[in-house]
């Protein structure tokens, strides 16, 4: 009988994870032939599920991260995995703004369009500074992708009608910005929740900059996946984590759906600023809608990267 009784729990157990990681599919069957999207750290995770899906579509992807054998490797994958062998590499270093810099006028030599933009490469929680001086999830998480999405904001301009889609995180909820110390880099969770809290905002002032110009943005909380973050972390850690996300994270696949999802949906253009989960908009809290806050984040920005 116990043996009876363990086998029934067990497979409650199941069930009820599985009913918990269960999200919608990106249903939009919209081909991207002849556009151009460049994805952040599309080499692994949800970056490069990303990729594979709007390869698949036709899409040209260029996938921009730092470390060049990996990206060697994921383009391969890519092509294979996304039919399509319209897929390169090029390198970017967000936690250093003379990369950036670097990067941009390469690309802009090189590419006449850029359709869609996904600001995807992050760091996780995480106490380090880049060579530009700033907390690493700060200058990475936001103001790296604040200074690349500015810097080619004319090629996205002049594509139009375009998208950026910038990976944020429901954890954005338990923090909110001191502008008094953005740079703020003393708890690891806090930090990270912080630049997260500052995608968001990007996302809904670069969506009043925008408006009418023919380009579209979202923020978007991908669920949280089961990726190669923990690498930062000690060995104890990560075994921990592994348990962890295989019992509640979902598969990146599935964490790619709501990226793809505003990438290229027609409904998910009429919601330009919008914060999205699960292939939907959501609500954020109050605090996170101050418009205020994301006007004086921008200017902000613009000042520590030189753009002022």
């Amino acid at each position: 009988m116990y043996i009876l009784y363990t086998i029934i729990a067990s497979l409650l157990c199941y069930l009820i994870l599985k009913w918990s990681k269960k999200m919608r599919y990106c249903t939009d069957v919209k081909r991207l032939d002849g556009k151009t999207v460049l994805i952040t750290g599309g080499n692994a995770g949800i970056g490069k599920e990303t990729a594979v899906a709007l390869a698949m579509r036709g899409a040209r992807v260029i996938i921009a991260c730092r470390d060049v054998d990996k990206a060697e490797k994921a383009v391969r994958e890519i092509k294979v995995r996304g039919h399509n062998v319209n897929v390169l590499h090029m390198e970017l270093d967000l936690a250093n703004m003379r990369s950036i810099r670097d990067f941009t006028k390469i690309f802009l030599e090189r590419e006449k369009r850029l359709d869609i933009l996904i600001n995807n490469a992050g760091m996780p929680s995480v106490l380090d500074w880049t060579d530009d001086n700033f907390s690493m999830c700060f200058g990475v998480n936001h103001l790296g992708h604040f200074l690349l999405t500015n810097l080619l904001l004319g090629r996205l301009k002049e594509s139009a009608p375009s998208r950026v889609v910038t990976l944020t995180c429901s954890s954005y909820k338990y923090q909110k910005l001191d502008f008094q110390d953005l740079n703020y880099n003393l708890l690891p969770f806090f930090t990270y929740c912080r630049s997260k809290l500052a995608n968001i905002y990007f996302s809904q002032e670069l969506g009043r900059i925008t408006e009418g110009k023919g380009v579209t943005t979202y923020a978007v909380h991908p669920s949280y996946v089961q990726s190669s973050w923990t690498y930062h972390y000690s060995i104890l850690f990560r075994m921990l984590m592994q348990v962890i996300m295989f019992m509640f994270f979902v598969p990146c696949e599935m964490g790619a759906q709501t990226v793809v999802y505003c990438a290229v949906s027609d409904e998910a253009a009429k919601h330009s600023g919008g914060y999205f989960i699960d292939c939907r908009p959501a609500t954020l809290r109050p605090f996170a809608r101050d418009a205020g806050v994301a006007k004086k984040l921008w200017e902000a920005s613009e000042r520590l990267v030189k753009l002022a």
